[in-house]
Formats: structure tokens, sequence, C-alpha cells
């Protein structure tokens, strides 16, 4: 890293207002709250606090620059993408830096999210020329049948704090692509990368209005004000289970079009032909990227009994090996948890499967010091009744349990109300296409640890959510399909 990125010169660059129509507000009242770092716990900045007014003025804004929005020419809108894409490039250090301080993931993890996040505004800037219709004699000769697609309006954009560069640009990249203005509600964690990154689309040409970001500590009440006005007409939701219930819920008024990324519970099946080497690695892809902290993560991991303690006892002494330390720090691979509430959410889910039986191979208790810290862990010979084989870990730990057949591999992994992802370890192309078949996930990671892709649709089945991001699919969430009968 460059010797003149520094925190201190990052976080002084940093807008901290709302953004909203043609500039930086205050928010009413000039209320603010504190963005933590989770390394330590110390405030890194303070941003304005919108309140529910706040929020119906960012909503003003994007319908004020809808009509124009959609007018612009497709080829204008993928420009502005294309640009943003290469600033977030340039700016890349400056990015990384303040994605590892407000959500502690190590320095290198945070130059992997934004390869990844920039991916989304340079494929949606060439999805943008590509959105089509349709023109078919009608079957019956004596008519013809014209499909178009328009952009569906105002969205609302609510992004997690885990990825807050590329959760942001997974939406706002096909919403500005399609034609349609937004309103993004980031998670209160971490608010200022997506401050940020509304002043790089300032910077490509975003016209006022387009995209309009309201930080807020009270998300129920903001959000809630916006899902109520009938200019709204779209929801894209990314975040837990629980919450989107809630917002669905919300959306139904106003009978909005609603994407939802929600929780997940993924499975990690190994069966006893699989490459041990390469399944162990694609383990620690799996667990830990984010520190476990990811909808993505796999959270249960079934070994077909004949590999299963070796496996176990393999994937327990490469992560006892990974440093554990703040983001920043030289050499770190896992960084903080993002607050105390998580850490203790580990903490008790990896003390009831003990207390029921689970043998602690590396790991199993929270670390002293500043900051919120959990030690990479695997636990073995775990019981089917522990809370974390149902529960999203959303941290570095590891419960490994035996299974005998293909059938019993497949049950396991399906017996959950969710269906987000699951990642799949054998030789046999036959098994591997049945299981792929049988799973009830939206995707699969087959022989590799990492399915996000850009260029691939990202989404669930079941209580993981509807609707896909990334992909050719990602931009018709942001799209109407209009049929005009044509007399001739």
């Amino acid at each position: 890293m460059s010797t003149d990125v520094t925190p201190e010169r990052v976080l002084a660059e940093i807008p901290t207002r709302l953004r909203i129509g043609d500039g930086w507000r205050e928010a009413t009242g000039g209320r603010t709250f504190p963005v933590a770092n989770p390394a330590d716990g110390t405030d890194l900045a303070s941003v304005a606090d919108a309140t529910a007014a706040d929020g119906l003025a960012a909503l003003d804004a994007a319908v004020a620059a809808q009509a124009s929005w959609a007018a612009t020419p497709p080829r204008e809108r993928g420009e502005i993408l294309r640009r943003a894409f290469e600033e977030i490039h340039a700016r890349r250090e400056e990015l990384a830096l303040l994605i590892t301080l407000e959500m502690g993931k190590p320095l290198a993890d945070a130059y992997a999210e934004i390869d990844y996040g920039a991916e989304f505004f340079r494929w949606f800037a060439e999805e943008a020329v590509r959105i089509d219709g349709g023109y078919t004699v009608s079957p019956n000769g004596r008519g013809r049948i014209l499909v178009m697609r328009q952009p569906v309006g105002p969205s609302l954009l609510v992004t997690p704090w885990n990825f807050p560069l590329a959760m942001a640009t997974r939406k706002i990249g096909p919403a500005l692509a399609a034609g349609c203005t937004v309103v993004v509600k980031p998670a209160e964690q971490t608010p200022l990368t997506t401050l940020a990154l509304a002043a790089i689309l300032e910077g490509c040409g975003v016209p006022a209005g387009v995209v309009n970001v309201v930080t807020t500590s009270d998300p129920a009440a903001v959000v809630g004000s916006l899902l109520k006005d009938s200019r709204l007409r779209k929801l894209s939701f990314t975040g837990s289970t629980e919450v989107g219930r809630l917002l669905l819920s919300q959306a139904a008024g106003g009978v909005l079009r609603t994407s939802m990324e929600l929780g997940g519970n993924a499975p990690f099946l190994v069966f006893a032909d699989a490459d041990l080497d390469a399944a162990v690695e694609g383990a620690l892809l799996a667990k830990l990227r984010n520190m476990g902290e990811a909808c993505t993560a796999a959270n249960r991991f079934y070994v077909q009994r004949p590999v299963a303690a070796e496996f176990a006892d393999r994937l327990a002494k490469r992560m006892a090996e990974l440093r554990v330390a703040p983001g920043l720090a030289e050499g770190s691979q896992i960084g903080p948890l993002i607050d105390e509430a998580g850490r203790q959410k580990v903490g008790t889910l990896v003390d009831d499967a003990v207390r029921k039986g689970a043998r602690v191979l590396t790991g199993g208790a929270p670390l002293d010091g500043p900051g919120y810290f959990y030690p990479p862990t695997v636990l073995a010979d775990v019981p089917g009744t522990a809370d974390l084989l149902t529960q999203e870990i959303f941290g570095p730990v590891a419960p490994v349990l035996a299974f005998d057949t293909e059938q019993e591999a497949v049950a396991l992994a399906n017996t959950t109300e969710y269906g987000l992802v699951a990642y799949l370890y054998t030789r046999d192309l036959g098994r591997a296409l049945r299981t792929a078949e049988a799973l009830e996930t939206g995707m699969i990671g087959l022989n590799q640890g990492v399915v996000s892709n850009a260029a691939a649709p990202f989404g669930g089945v079941k209580q993981s959510g509807l609707g896909r991001e990334g992909g050719r699919v990602g931009i018709d969430e942001y799209l109407e399909t209009k049929y005009v009968a044509i007399a001739v």
C-alpha cells in the first residue's frame, strides 16, 4: 500500500452527510451516529443520521430524476458505469483500507472484495445496451405482438454490512443500467464505503437524484416510511431472513417488485472419493471468507465416514495455523467479527455444541484483548441436536459430521429452511450431477469453495430469498415487460 494512503487521510476525505439530489446535506436536526472499528472498538467517524423525512426527501429526488434517467441512452448509462468501474480500481488502495477499517476483514480480503464488487459495474455497463424486447406475428395472422421492456422505476436498495462495496455495486449496477433511480440505505455498521462509492459515481457523471444515499441508525423508521410511499416501485434487500420476511409484509401494501437475498445454512459435502487436499482448501475458502460472516459461508460439513476423521484433523491443522489479527496488521488472515453481539452469538453456538458432546479440535473460545476476535474453530463428533446446525453461524466455526450414503448426505443437506448455496466434493461425475440436481439450493460449488461471480446469477430458494442478482438475469429484476397489441 502506498505510503500516502493512510487511515487519517482516507477518513478525512470520505463524505459523511446524506447524498440527496444534487448535493450532500445534514440529517434533519443535525443528527449523527458513530461508526466503530471492530478491531478495537474505537470510533472512526460520525455520519449523518437520517430521519424518515430525510428518506422521503431522497425518494423525492429519485422520483424527480426518474424520467430523464430512463430516457438517457443505454450506451451513455453503460459508459458511466464503465467509468465507475475504472475509478474503483484507480482508488483500490483507499477503498480497501476503508473497508478494513469499518468492517474488519483483512486487507487482502478487502482487495478481493473490491475486485469482485467492481465487476458488477463492468458487467452491467455491458448489459445496459442489451435490453431487448420482441416482435412477432399473432398466431391467427391478424395482428402483431410487440414486447418492450422498461425500467421499473424508483428503487430502494438496502445493503448489509459484511460486503459494503460489493453488495452496493451488485444492486446499483443493474438498477442504473436498466434506467432506474435509487435510494440506497447501507447498514449502520459500515456506511462509509457506500458514501465513498456515491462520491465516485457523482464524479463519473451520474446525474443529480439518480443515486441517493441515506445513512441512519433507525432503519425501521426510514425504510418503513419509504415502503408506504406509492411512488416507490422496487425493493431490493440483502440481510437476514427474519428482517426479509418483515420487509416483504410491508412491501405487500404497495405490491412492490421485490428482490430478497436472505440467510443461508450452506452444507459442504465431501465424499470418500474426493481429492482431500482440494476439499480442505475449498473448505477454508468456503468457511473463512470474511471470517465466516457471509451468507455463502459453509455452515455444516458433512463428510463420508471413511475420511471424516482425517478431513476434520487436516482442516483443524490448517485453521490453527492462521493468524488472527486486526485487518491492517501485517500477515492478518482472520480479522475481528463485526461487533460484540456477533461474537457472543458464535460463542453461544459453540458452547451449546460442546455441552451436547462435540469435541473441539482447535479454537473454541473468544480471544482476550480489544476487538471482537474469535479464533478459527473446528468441532468434531457434532450431535444432530446442536443449535449451530440449524442457525447461521456467521463466524469462523466448522462443525464436522459423518455420513454413510449419498442419499443420507442429500437428506442432511436439505434438512433446513434455507437454500442459498451448497458445496460438493467428489471425483464421480455421475454422483456430482445426481447430487447437484437433488440439493435444494440456488447455487452449488462443485469441487470449489467460492461461487460468487458477477457473470453468474446469485440467489437462493426456500427461505433464502427471491430473485437473482448478477449474470444475464440480474437486470431483469429492474425491468417491467410491456405488451402492445397491433392491428394490421
